[in-house]
């Protein structure tokens, strides 16, 4: 009776395609790898970065199927990158000194913002940059074993950083070192003792000072030259990054306060050189409260320059984002001329609201006064390391004179290890020139939802990048720049009001 019923009920199952294979069906060789890079919280969830890029990559391939169905013959392959769970750091140090008092919100605590800790801390931020660069460096090798004809094509690689994350990758790109910056600032402050009057006591001794910091300085310059002879402690990456997409990210603070100042120049080399990667992407949630924006520490008057608005993915012909015109967010007519002038946070009235509050260059000029304030630190150091620039635009940097300014450029691309250190004693020009714009934008902002709670969305926006089609689409317009139509300016239709 078994058999019966099971011979004359059920499915005939098939195995295999209906039509044949044939050797163009085979998808196309890998052209393009994004590294996936998480901030922090992967201690409490090893396996989210996974999750989220899994998120990711099935945006993408959704998007590719309807806005690039054309683009046979590449391949955008999206690779997660997990630095923290192969790192020690203090072991359970922390975790035996938390008393047990609201335990689970101590352990949320220690599994995320300890992170933040960590990476500030000079004991280990060393070890974390050392392990997310030999990740990085791993996993691009592995990769090439696999696709031995990546390289031989010219495969290309982008980098998507989330939160601290952002931070850590852009110091491993420009090999920003604090300490040498350190030891640079206090050489700078030790210099300023002959700008005093001094009495004849105190003259001979700071001549005796002066003859043991010069026997110093030698033996400090034996020691470098023998650690220059051995092999470098953080190896540095073995690939050249096209782009760098930063999504709610706090690097704009970390820059602030590390002494970046808005100048006079309009390209992205003031913060991150094209030689180190060819494009910046500042991608932000408007109400993420981790995320700030970087355009104006490049240009101070930015800050009354609304960011680039992501187009929804389902609109149709948008404008191409290099052909969107700058739109302010508080525009004025300056009474002293004729025509109609581009506004600036100087000369606008406060606005009753403002989407983004003070300037970056406010935030970290703040910090830095309270730095100074509690005692001789490094925040007093910087505060007036800044204050005597400020004071002195004009020394010798060439902000003035077109042939120091491009003198000075070189310089700053020569080395990238060296870029982070060169730039922050650059002072900004006091006169601030409105009419200038950036050569290519790096603020790129969500749109908000039309029945988004802003308060619920401060809570969530900061994880949600991963599940939006939006950026989905954003990344692939820029990873496919190649095959793209040169923006035409007759399409323009966001000018400012």
């Amino acid at each position: 009776m078994w058999s019966s019923l099971s011979s004359s009920s059920g499915t005939r199952l098939h195995r295999g395609w209906v039509e044949e294979a044939s050797p163009e069906d085979r998808p196309p060789q890998t052209t393009h790898i994004v590294f996936v890079v998480h901030g922090i919280g992967q201690k409490m969830d090893q396996g989210r970065i996974i999750k989220n890029t899994g998120m990711l990559r099935e945006g993408v391939r959704k998007m590719e199927e309807k806005h690039f169905s054309d683009q046979n013959d590449e391949h955008v392959e999206f690779l997660p990158v997990e630095w923290r769970s192969k790192l020690a750091l203090d072991g359970d140090t922390v975790d035996s000194i938390t008393p047990d008092k609201v335990r689970g919100l101590r352990d949320l605590l220690n599994s995320s913002a300890m992170d933040i800790m960590y990476y500030n801390s000079p004991l280990y931020r060393d070890e974390i940059t050392k392990g997310l660069t030999q990740e990085l460096n791993r996993l691009y090798t592995l990769f090439c074993s696999r696709n031995p004809e990546f390289e031989e094509r010219g495969g290309k690689v982008s980098i998507v950083s989330h939160s601290l994350g952002c931070v850590i990758t852009y110091d491993i790109m420009t090999g920003w070192d604090p300490v040498r910056f350190c030891q640079q600032e206090h050489h700078g402050v030790e210099e300023e003792l002959d700008l005093r009057w001094i009495s004849c006591e105190e003259k001979h001794v700071v001549e005796q000072l002066r003859l043991t910091r010069n026997r110093l300085q030698e033996l400090e310059n034996q020691l470098l030259t023998l650690e220059a002879s051995k092999p470098p402690a953080r190896p540095s990456l073995k690939f050249n990054v096209e782009n760098f997409f930063c999504m709610g990210s706090p690097l704009a603070v970390f820059l602030a306060l590390r002494g970046i100042r808005p100048g006079t120049s309009c390209h992205q080399d003031h913060i991150l050189p094209t030689s180190i990667c060819s494009r910046l992407f500042n991608v932000f949630h408007p109400t993420d409260p981790v995320a700030y924006r970087l355009e104006p520490l490049i240009l101070k008057h930015f800050s009354n320059v609304s960011p680039v608005q992501i187009h929804w993915c389902s609109a149709i012909s948008p404008t191409h984002y290099d052909a969107i015109r700058p739109t302010y967010l508080n525009p004025v007519k300056d009474p002293a001329s004729d025509t109609e002038s581009l506004p600036s946070p100087s000369t606008s009235p406060v606005l009753a609201r403002r989407h983004y509050g003070e300037s970056i260059t406010n935030l970290g000029k703040a910090s830095i006064l309270g730095a100074a304030s509690i005692g001789k630190g490094i925040g007093g150091i910087l505060f007036s390391r800044f204050s005597r620039s400020n004071s002195q635009p004009s020394v010798s940097l060439g902000l003035e004179g077109g042939a120091n300014t491009e003198e000075e450029e070189q310089k700053r691309t020569e080395s990238h290890s060296a870029y982070g250190l060169s730039t922050l004693i650059r002072p900004t020009s006091p006169i601030t020139d409105t009419s200038l714009e950036l050569e290519r934008r790096i603020d790129f902002e969500l749109r908000e939802g039309l029945v988004e709670s802003r308060y619920w969305s401060a809570v969530t926006s900061h994880t949600g990048y991963w599940c939006s089609h939006d950026i989905a689409l954003f990344m692939l317009t820029f990873i496919y720049k190649q095959k793209m139509a040169p923006p035409d300016p007759a399409e323009d239709n966001l000018e400012p009001d």
